[in-house]
């Protein structure tokens, strides 16, 4: 128990992204803002989510969804005003919400005045704030496919940019550069800001000589292959930076390497990040022989290291895991009960909780230049058109079947791929062995994942079968079945047998109703 008592607030979190842009619309123009998300904490409150993640919401061209930033220290005005995030964060604070922001350390907006002011001239003090050379090495960029550099006609030269042209990268070889990025957490922390999910982190040190990569000759993209040395010195500085505030502010590190074991170095002697995302389940499929190979490798490779792992299915820039998965409604639950039950700190990507699907976008209606728009479409509030979008428009159209998932058309019904969610979470908040417990893989049929987690006497063994039809394993011992994604079964004991694609959640020992005295009491 005296472990899990010290342990800090994220590693017993349940994080919820929030895609502002698609979330909730209080000026009925169609885009999400944050005046939106204030109306609807209330209902992350009663979802019984710990954190909030917010993509960027800064001044930008958005001609990347806000992932060039021509302004870090203010709000762009699609979204509201300073003030208005302001009341964000006060407002969740007071719900008990913590607010983490995106961080984009790697590159800005060309519309930034600090590239504006470095491409004017070769003698500009900002010159050597971003990367530039006569020549252009291999490398690729991620958006687009093309070369990383492009050709500045003003001042002669090529620019770095491992995304957009319009995303020049920073030079944090820089001293000026690192200090003025460490200025811009300071500006947020002061602010009360619990967090930051920094962009692409891995990418922010540079090979030195800037050697042409055979990768790239393959058409790898450098943000999915950069890793160098003096990436982890940037990341130990923030790391300092986040800490000299008060206790329970946290780096969340998006390393898009699909080693674990190189991610794994991105923790560093607990000096750099707090936690990093887990990639490989993003890229998986339903099958128990991957996910089996993905929690494996994090146990061996975080485990030894006392780091602690991150569990996500869906996000901003991938397909939702309904859609990934066939489209299945048994299989987003049990994906749910799997993802709110591994150790480490889920996070659950806004509409996942309604069991959305990918929207349809055709060449007229596409936003984004990657492509990454069937998971971004807005959330339906309400069963009827507009769905709870007062203007009657939205940025992107609405998921299949939104009135059917809307939020109005689940709460309350117990069958619901929304009150799974909630469930989950409550099970999940008043199990110690469910949030900071160990985890050891037990023997099963092959279609089958089972695995126990305990923490002192609290003991639970979760069970999912990937398979659409009945699977029977033995178990050692008598368990009840505490919850199961269709809820078949809960109450009754464990006989070994699992529907198609059910999952369940069994106990034995003491019951929840005990254990939540104790769990309530963990500190923020």
């Amino acid at each position: 128990m005296t472990g899990a008592v010290r342990s800090p607030w994220w590693r017993h979190a349940v994080i919820y992204q929030i895609y502002p842009r698609s979330f909730a619309d209080s000026d009925a123009d169609g885009v999400g803002d944050i005046r939106g998300i204030c109306t609807r904490l209330d209902y992350l409150q009663a979802l019984g989510v710990d954190a909030l993640w917010l993509s960027p919401i800064f001044r930008s061209p958005m001609c990347d969804a806000g992932y060039d930033i021509c302004d870090y220290l203010d709000v762009d005005p699609l979204f509201g005003s300073l003030d208005d995030l302001d009341s964000l964060i006060d407002q969740a604070h007071r719900r008990g919400l913590k607010i983490i922001l995106d961080f984009v350390p790697n590159h800005t907006s060309d519309q930034h005045p600090w590239f504006m002011s470095s491409r004017a001239s070769r003698d500009s003090d900002k010159r050597d704030w971003y990367i530039w050379r006569d020549q252009p090495n291999n490398w690729r960029a991620a958006i687009g496919g093309g070369s990383a550099w492009s050709w500045d006609e003003q001042s002669q030269q090529y620019y770095l940019h491992f995304f957009l042209p319009q995303q020049p990268d920073l030079n944090w070889q820089n001293p000026q550069v690192v200090a003025a990025m460490h200025e811009v957490l300071r500006f947020w922390l002061d602010r009360g800001v619990d967090g930051f999910r920094v962009d692409v982190v891995h990418c922010i040190g540079k090979d030195p000589h800037f050697a042409d990569d055979s990768r790239c000759l393959a058409g790898e993209a450098m943000v999915h292959i950069n890793d160098q040395p003096y990436s982890h010195e940037i990341l130990r500085g923030l790391r300092r930076l986040v800490d000299s505030y008060s206790p329970g502010r946290v780096l969340i590190g998006e390393v898009n390497i699909r080693s674990t074991r190189q991610v794994a170095a991105y923790y560093g002697a607990s000096d750099e990040l707090h936690m990093s995302f887990n990639f490989p389940p993003l890229d998986a499929n339903w099958d128990p022989v991957i996910f089996r190979l993905c929690i494996r490798e994090v146990e061996s490779e975080l485990g030894p290291l006392q780091a602690w792992p991150t569990w996500v299915l869906s996000n901003h820039d991938n397909s939702r895991h309904r859609t990934r998965y066939g489209g299945s409604e048994l299989r987003a639950r049990a994906a749910a009960v799997l993802l709110l039950s591994l150790r480490g700190t889920p996070f659950i990507y806004q509409g996942e909780e309604l069991g959305l699907e990918d929207v349809l976008v055709d060449a007229q209606t596409r936003v984004d230049p990657g492509g990454r728009d069937g998971s971004r479409a807005p959330i339906p509030w309400t069963l009827r058109p507009p769905h709870g979008w007062a203007g009657g428009s939205t940025w992107l159209p609405f998921a299949p079947q939104a009135g059917a998932s809307s939020v109005q058309a689940q709460s309350g019904q117990a069958g619901s791929v929304l009150e799974l969610y909630r469930r989950l979470i409550a099970c999940r908040r008043a199990s110690l062995a469910l949030t900071t417990g160990a985890w050891q893989e037990l023997p099963s049929h092959p279609q089958v994942l089972a695995y126990r987690r305990w923490c002192d006497d609290d003991e639970r063994v979760v069970c999912i079968n990937f398979s659409d039809t009945e699977q029977v394993f033995a178990l050692s011992g008598q368990w009840q079945v505490q919850l199961a994604s269709d809820r078949q079964g809960e109450g009754c004991p464990f006989t070994g047998r699992l529907a198609g694609e059910q999952a369940v959640i069994l106990y034995r020992g003491r019951h929840d109703n005990e254990l939540a005295s104790d769990h309530d009491h963990l500190p923020d």
